[in-house]
């Protein structure tokens, strides 16, 4: 496809409104009437009897969002069918409770549910040491993620995956859907030498796969420098073309500002834009993620403007801050049924943001603040484009050719129809 037909393609297409309803609650869990049509990799488990845990003492990686089918715990539900085999807790980013804020470093803790000592990987380790695993055999990891290249929960599976393979320590995942579905592939790749924390593999920045299969690409590909023995506990009932909803599973805040599971869908979209300083995109808010802000703009016109980029299944409404004065801009209102390319979003509220506000973002950022913006994104393709007015469909345009390739670069490592 030539770089006309696809700056058409990411354009094309009327704005639609999204159903009435779907904003979503802030609840911890969100929960649905319906009974869940998907059984998890931790439901699978348990149906085995534990088969792969065998004799084998378990470490766990956990946190608030690894529960059942019923929403039962996954380290109770590990507790009660291995009893003092299962001997450490190790927990991500925002901790074994998801509530420490984006980050904010955490300290080892005793766990009061279990009652195990539980090792911090965000903190003064984001690797299992060999201390840390001495007293394991085969380390699990059920943790839900969102879909999105630069949340660490990825980083903090790989990073164990190669501590594990050191060690001579088995692996397995017990997987999970991924919230935005197993077809949305969009976004930049990471370019060599801006490989970090915030982004660990060189995936799409919106990868289409579930965690599991994540880990077999990313053994299968060498992205693991010491590899371990791995199994993943797949899922059953689950399909590609579903999003939360459809599997009829409850819905746990995996992060303070992932309350909901729609929540996803608008980090997507404004999480890049909010690594600058000067911005606002509802951090703070019921509504993180939802908004796009820059000093001085209109946001009247800015929602003209975006409306007019022909964007499918995502309306814009005009915003004024509500937690920094003089800042205006859009509300995002996507429907998550649809297939609108939140990447190409993505860029379109960089660049109008970074545009309509004199670009005070980039001004107001300093050099480690643009060393992470580059690295969330995966180059230095986009900062050089808004410092330069560079049209945002060209980035779009640019990343074709690499989407391309990693879809069939996948497909061997799929679980699922």
């Amino acid at each position: 496809m030539n770089r006309r037909k696809v700056l058409q393609s990411v354009t094309a297409g009327a704005a639609s409104l999204l159903l009435p309803g779907c904003a979503g609650s802030v609840a911890l869990r969100q929960r649905y009437p319906s009974r869940p049509r998907v059984r998890l990799g931790i439901d699978q488990l348990v149906a085995s009897d534990f088969a792969v845990l065998a004799n084998k003492r378990v470490g766990f990686i956990t946190n608030q969002t690894s529960v059942d089918q019923s929403g039962t715990m996954s380290r109770v539900v590990l507790q009660r069918g291995l009893g003092n085999r299962l001997t450490a807790l190790f927990g991500p980013e925002h901790g074994l409770d998801t509530r420490a804020k984006a980050g904010d470093h955490v300290a080892n803790a005793v766990d009061p549910i279990t009652g195990l000592k539980a090792y911090s990987l965000y903190g003064e380790h984001r690797k299992p040491t060999s201390a840390m695993l001495e007293n394991v055999d085969v380390m699990v990891f059920d943790i839900q993620d969102i879909g999105i290249r630069s949340y660490t929960y990825i980083s903090t599976m790989i990073l164990a995956m190669e501590a594990c393979g050191e060690a001579g320590k088995a692996f397995v995942v017990l997987d999970r859907p991924n919230p935005l579905g197993g077809l949305r592939m969009q976004g930049p790749p990471l370019l060599p030498g801006f490989e970090s924390f915030v982004s660990q593999v060189p995936v799409p920045y919106l990868h289409g796969l579930t965690i599991g299969e994540l880990a077999r690409m990313a053994i299968a590909k060498g992205w693991v420098a010491k590899a371990p023995e791995l199994t993943v506990v797949q899922m059953a009932g689950w399909a590609r073309r579903m999003n939360w909803a459809d599997t009829g599973l409850n819905w746990v805040a995996t992060s303070p500002n992932i309350p909901n599971w729609e929540s996803p869908f608008y980090c997507a979209a404004t999480g890049i834009l909010g690594e600058l300083k000067q911005v606002d995109i509802g951090i703070g808010t019921a509504k993180p993620f939802h908004y796009a802000a820059g000093p001085g703009i209109d946001g009247v016109a800015l929602a003209k403007r975006l409306s007019e980029q022909g964007f499918r299944d995502i309306a814009f409404k005009p915003y004024q801050s509500q937690v920094k004065p003089g800042f205006g801009g859009v509300e995002l209102i996507i429907n998550p049924k649809g297939q609108t390319d939140l990447m190409a979003v993505a860029m379109a509220l960089c660049a109008e943001v970074v545009a309509r506000s004199g670009k005070a973002p980039l001004s107001g950022s300093n050099p480690a603040t643009r060393s992470l913006f580059n690295k969330v994104y995966g180059s230095e393709a986009l900062w050089t484009a808004l410092e330069t007015g560079g049209p945002w469909q060209a980035l779009v345009a640019d990343w074709q050719g690499p989407l391309k390739q990693f879809a069939a670069d996948r497909t061997a490592h799929l679980l699922y129809r």
